[in-house]
């Protein structure tokens, strides 16, 4: 693939950072990270870089948005390295990431469709619990332990706990055997706060939301959380697209780094 002409036109680190908002130190630790490809030296030791390297810098930056640092800084490195495909790769991957997480965002909304009004009334503060009114088994009640909630819901026991501590459910005390009981609303918010999760909502901000569905009485909270995340996926797919954009303008524009010299 051959360079274009216009790469012989030389630019200063200055000349890079200028209207993205850099610091010619942050243009230095690009290149050294190997999201820029290798700058020439003057015979002073001073860097110079190309149109190509302001192509790829525009590439790295748009990639951002959409696939994060981490896997920007990959994709740009294996470009430049000559990995192309390993490049396609990883872009591959946060696409079957977004497809997953679009799916989630489905599978909340079908789980929320499939509330009915009986089920948002279950989801109101329920009344303590007086010693020796629990059935003696979850079953009486179809409610269940939290052996059985973590195998269904695919997570360990501890995460259980760990969101019971979080506020996220608040599960009774078999009076007998002193085991954690769910029932059927508290199952029902450890489903919803486990699609969140996955989601990428954080503790913090599930255990409030749960609380206003339960003091509401319905799941209006919900619906208001789910359009956030449904724009947040749309943003990421367009950022996706306007990445890819830019790195086939790089790519258009860029070739092979040259083999190692035989000693």
């Amino acid at each position: 693939m051959a360079r274009n002409p216009q790469n012989t036109e030389r630019l200063r680190p200055v000349d890079l950072a200028r209207g993205h908002g850099l610091s010619t130190q942050a243009i230095r630790n690009y290149e050294e990270a190997g999201i820029l490809p290798a700058a020439d030296r003057t015979p002073h030791g001073y860097r110079t870089y190309t149109p190509l390297h302001a192509r790829a810098l525009r590439a790295f930056l748009a990639l951002v948005p959409g696939h994060g640092h981490g896997t920007a800084v990959s994709i740009m490195r294996a470009v430049n390295e000559g990995a192309v495909e390993e490049a396609f790769r990883l872009i591959d991957e946060s696409h079957a990431e977004l497809l997953d997480d679009r799916r989630t965002l489905q599978a909340v909304e079908r789980a929320l469709r499939d509330l009915d009004a009986d089920e948002a009334t279950a989801l109101r503060p329920k009344p303590t619990a007086v010693s020796g009114t629990w059935p003696a088994s979850p079953s009486a009640s179809g409610a269940t332990f939290i052996g059985p909630l973590a195998e269904k819901l695919g997570i360990r026991p501890a995460t259980l706990r760990k969101w019971e501590r979080a506020g996220l459910v608040h599960p009774h005390r078999d009076p007998l055997t002193g085991y954690r009981v769910y029932e059927e609303a508290d199952v029902r918010d450890a489903r919803l706060a486990h699609q969140l999760r996955r989601g990428g909502y954080p503790l913090d901000q599930i255990a409030p939301l749960l609380a206003q569905v339960r003091a509401a009485g319905g799941l209006e909270p919900l619906e208001a959380a789910l359009s956030d995340w449904r724009d947040r996926l749309s943003r990421r797919g367009r950022a996706m697209l306007t990445g890819a954009a830019e790195l086939e303008a790089y790519l258009a524009h860029w070739a092979p780094p040259p083999p190692p010299h035989s000693a």
